[in-house]
């Protein structure tokens, strides 16, 4: 399916798996709705995604786990701008490594004001305009955590576990539309993730990826294009990928 002309919109797209996906799609032609809190990263990617071909881009300041902000920037795009194609809820994070009964209760509200409420308020304000038209794509950002809890992991874990069921309750909930909704469920991708669930603390982030070589945010965008782009009678439920070296949440093979 030619994706040229077609309105894609991404959130988290300032850096790493989204801006990734942003460029994917340049690529390709659509027109871009980039959505991130860091409005300077996201108008680098903008430029970016300029000179890879994208037809048009609109970038919007946005935290995805404020309510009212969503919906205002919904209802707020330009005419030409709001026959949204293409949902890619790409916006997340995790936050520490500690045991459960050791751990940050900001960091608790932080992942799941992100990664459950944010992806639902998103959601929320797009697939309505989407089934009103009988026509769009809404792609899912899990991961491999979301099917099996690790030591340290609890919440972020139930967070893409809730990610898991919201995608898979929402293709039911289309059924009978055209619609098509897919999860894309990476393992272990290198990208900022590592950095932002340590505070910081870059020497811990890259000893998390030693030893093997994992994703790249281009592996992911190229899963999420390629689901996107298959024919409109096609929906790909989930996509799972991990690098070649990760067999699951638990388990790895690191060269010594």
């Amino acid at each position: 399916m030619s994706l040229k002309g077609k309105i894609v919109f991404v959130t988290g797209a300032s850096a790493g798996i989204g801006a990734a996906t942003a460029l994917a799609f340049a690529a390709e032609g659509a027109r871009l709705l980039l959505a991130a809190r860091r409005i300077e990263r996201l108008k680098a990617v903008a430029a970016a995604a300029a000179e890879r071909g994208a037809e048009a881009i609109h970038t919007i300041r946005l935290d995805v786990r404020d309510r009212d902000a969503v919906q205002q920037a919904i209802e707020g795009l330009p005419a030409d701008w709001q026959a949204i194609d293409v949902l890619v809820n790409n916006a997340g994070l995790s936050r520490g490594l500690e045991k459960l009964h050791e751990g940050k209760i900001d960091d608790w509200e932080e992942m799941i004001d992100t990664n459950v409420k944010g992806l639902l308020y998103v959601t929320r304000a797009v697939v309505p305009g989407m089934v009103v038209r009988g026509h769009g794509h809404i792609v899912n950002l899990g991961s491999t955590a979301g099917e099996m809890t690790y030591p340290g992991g609890a919440v972020y874990c139930a967070t893409k576990a809730a990610e898991r069921a919201i995608n898979d309750g929402l293709r039911q909930d289309l059924l009978g539309t055209p619609l098509r909704v897919t999860t894309v469920d990476p393992g272990m991708a290198e990208t900022e993730f590592s950095i932002v669930r340590f505070h910081g603390d870059t020497g811990r982030a890259a000893d998390f990826y030693k030893g093997l070589q994992p994703l790249t945010p281009e592996d992911v965008a190229d899963a999420i294009l390629w689901a996107v782009s298959r024919p409109a009678n096609v929906n790909i439920a989930r996509v799972l990928l991990t690098p070649v070296q990760q067999a699951n949440s638990l388990l790895n093979y690191r060269k010594p």
